[in-house]
């Protein structure tokens, strides 16, 4: 507002308040749009609600269409009570139930319907298939994410190999660090992929950061790499400063480093100020000073270099902070498993490793797809795998997340697979610069796709009496809990305002 622009909630947010507040304009549009349609319905929040209850101030002709069990995008707002509880927000309401499926096979659709079921808050249907029986859903174990990348590239080899187009094929998996392993299998494969909805790992800043950093401290006299890396963290080295030392470094026919090294801290204040000398002078001991230990223990430089440098804080307070500090502890686990596997190896070596799969990366031609389980909604292919099917990457547990939200995740992951679906597990992943022993996803069992025991997880425990918060309702207490289905329906006196209401709805204070 202050720069005179607007994004697209501030539309929503300015659009609403002035039909709020002006009760004639609200009537008048109304009555000047008098059949409303809205579609992907359950991924609406709490103020296009509201909205939409303006527009529909003169009149009942709205149309929603929406599937309450696609509704994944909790994350940002979407609010899945709004097509659970649409009936409570408009009046005579009728619900029609398209149950027939076109797209998938029914051993697709089975587990998929098998799997969604476990959900308590869920308007209920059953999808029918419509294009008979097909191959069974294949389950690939691996031990590890090197294997599992070698087992799906050799699967995806096969489908290229008997005349599947390579645009008919995709690799899904919930969380974008998971990318890495199967980039690198399918590089070694000489099969090409299209990375949707992200960069792939390799060119994603952060990696780049910490591939500059490992290049500057085995060439001192990389000059690209030293400006990348100079002012990452910040170090108060503007453009300016760096570009006078890189023309001084030039005129003495020296690299940037040699220079900073060999000049007097005396001539370099000459160049710059006072401060950004001392740190210059000071960042080029701390490299020296870290090449000095990869001399002695290659496994213990990536400790070394973090602790010496912070790295991670460059991105300390930015609204993906988490997402990339992920991918930056992926790198660092890449790298351990490198020199486990490779104990004499060197930095170079690690290095050369890095510019083939690079290299490998501008393969041309027909690709495959790779994507998050978000960016698929909406899509389809013939041909499905899905990797990360363990606790902790799917679902994912912890960080907020809502296992119904996860089970919706797998269940649209499930149906954007036309003819056949590959669920992938493994033993353990480096995850969070360590490797991990994994437990698999409880959606096999959930899905009849292998017997073992059950996790439950209880959706409630509320009673009478409680404390609790609803995003539109605001705070209540509890006055009585029934069964409602597989869920708990709550009686809750909101300032005097009592209301039934899902207890998956509300959270207690």
């Amino acid at each position: 507002m202050e720069n005179n622009l607007v994004d697209f909630d501030d539309l929503i947010a300015l659009t609403y308040r002035l039909l709020d507040e002006n009760e004639d304009l609200a009537r008048a549009t109304s009555q000047k749009y008098r059949y409303i349609m809205v579609d992907e319905y359950q991924d609406t929040n709490e103020l296009q609600l509201k909205l939409l209850q303006k527009l529909c101030s003169a009149h009942n002709n709205l149309c929603v269409v929406g599937d309450d069990d696609q509704s994944i995008y909790g994350w940002r707002g979407a609010h899945i009570r709004n097509i659970m509880e649409f009936d409570q927000d408009f009046n005579g309401t009728s619900v029609f139930k398209l149950e027939e499926n076109y797209r998938s096979r029914e051993p697709i659709l089975k587990v998929a319907n098998s799997l969604i079921e476990h959900n308590r808050s869920r308007l209920g249907k059953k999808l029918i298939p419509t294009r008979g029986s097909g191959e069974d859903v294949t389950i690939l174990n691996s031990n590890d994410e090197n294997e599992e990348a070698r087992k799906i590239a050799s699967k995806v080899a096969k489908l290229l190999d008997s005349g599947i187009k390579a645009e008919d094929i995709a690799v899904l998996y919930r969380v974008n660090v998971l990318s890495r392993s199967i980039e690198e299998g399918l590089n070694r494969a000489g099969i090409a992929y299209k990375l949707v909805g992200g960069l792939r790992f390799y060119d994603r800043a952060e990696i780049k950061d910490l591939i500059s950093y490992i290049r500057v401290i085995t060439n001192f006299h990389d000059d690209f790499s030293f400006k990348r890396i100079v002012n990452k963290p910040k170090r108060g080295l503007g453009k300016a400063s760096v570009d006078k030392i890189e023309l001084a470094a030039h005129a003495n026919e020296s690299s940037i480093f040699d220079y900073i090294e060999k000049i007097s801290l005396s001539d370099l204040e000459f160049l710059v100020k006072n401060k950004n000398a001392k740190t210059l002078k000071k960042f080029v001991k701390d490299i020296q000073s870290v090449a000095k230990v990869v001399a002695e223990s290659t496994y213990n430089f990536i400790d070394v270099l973090e602790e010496t440098f912070h790295l991670k804080n460059i991105y300390a307070g930015m609204p993906d902070e988490a997402e990339k500090i992920l991918n930056m502890d992926e790198f660092y686990g890449l790298f351990r498993d490198f020199v486990k596997n490779s104990p004499e190896a060197s930095l170079d070596e690690f290095l050369n490793e890095l510019t083939l799969q690079s290299e490998q990366d501008q393969v041309e031609g027909e690709s495959i797809y790779m994507m998050s389980i978000h960016a698929s909604k909406g899509l389809e292919f013939d041909h499905i795998f899905i990797i990360g099917m363990e606790e902790g990457f799917l679902p994912l547990i912890g960080d907020g997340s809502d296992l119904e939200e996860e089970r919706r995740l797998g269940y649209v992951s499930f149906t954007r697979a036309k003819e056949t679906l590959t669920l992938s597990h493994v033993g353990s992943r480096f995850y969070k610069g360590r490797r991990s022993d994994l437990q698999k996803s409880r959606f096999f069992n959930e899905a009849g796709l292998c017997e073992g025991s059950l996790i439950v997880e209880k959706n409630t425990a509320f009673k009478k009496g409680d404390l609790v918060r609803h995003k539109i309702f605001g705070t209540g207490r509890v006055t009585g809990v029934s069964k409602s289905g597989r869920e708990f329906k709550l009686n809750i006196n909101f300032a005097g305002t009592k209301r039934d209401i899902l207890a998956s709805f509300v959270e207690r204070l």
